[in-house]
């Protein structure tokens, strides 16, 4: 057993404190979110998910990948149902990475090739966060573009996970569950602040590129 869960959650406190405090996240968490910036959110996320979850898959029998592979955690699925919320069916033709969402999944590829295990950091970043802040993210968006249950807000939904903080609980379980050495547990928490390095690029860049919504 490993402190690993506790390692990430300290490790991250700064990072994390740095990605709530951007400007369009400040935006969000008071309501001033407008529709076109967080289809653009949604787009460079579907990117990002579909590369991670695209890797994860390939490394899902890996021996340590394997303990943290949760499939019921994937997210394209559920951004391409928002996106054909926003877009309409020929939402494809619509969405481009921005520039730091480039800069992500070229990261990720790059673990993926050369040091998968660390994987684990992006994983951790970006599925916890959903199953946590995303709650409220959700209650925000639903109420700001008055929407209507479960409609444009797929992407915040676990419908296979019934119990969201069990589950949480479970994930933090595994990581603890590890073999990793003491200084491969400090690269995944290097790595996971690298992955909110990444997140917050990709933040800024919703204030200076927005896609328009066509549907």
């Amino acid at each position: 057993m490993t402190n690993l869960a506790e390692k990430l959650k300290l490790g991250t406190q700064q990072s994390h404190s740095n990605a709530e405090h951007t400007g369009f996240m400040k935006n969000f968490l008071s309501g001033g979110i407008s529709k076109q910036s967080f289809c653009q959110l949604l787009s460079n996320l579907y990117f990002v998910y579909s590369q991670l979850e695209s890797e994860l898959q390939c490394h899902q029998t890996h021996p340590i990948i394997s303990k943290i592979y949760f499939p019921e955690l994937n997210r394209k699925a559920n951004l391409e149902k928002d996106l054909t919320f926003y877009y309409g069916e020929h939402w494809p033709d619509n969405i481009t990475p921005s520039p730091a969402a480039q800069a992500y999944v070229s990261r990720l590829r790059e673990l993926s090739a050369t040091e998968p295990i660390l994987l684990i950091a992006h994983s951790y970043t970006r599925y916890m966060g959903d199953l946590s802040g995303g709650q409220s993210l959700k209650k925000i968006v639903q109420s700001v573009f008055n929407l209507e249950e479960h409609q444009g807000i797929c992407f915040y939904e676990f419908d296979q996970i019934p119990d969201l903080n069990e589950f949480k609980n479970q994930y933090r379980q595994r990581l603890n569950e590890l073999i990793l050495s003491e200084q491969l547990q400090d690269q995944v928490v290097a790595e996971a602040n690298n992955a909110f390095t990444l997140n917050i690029a990709m933040l800024r860049d919703l204030r200076e590129t927005p896609t328009p919504v066509t549907a």
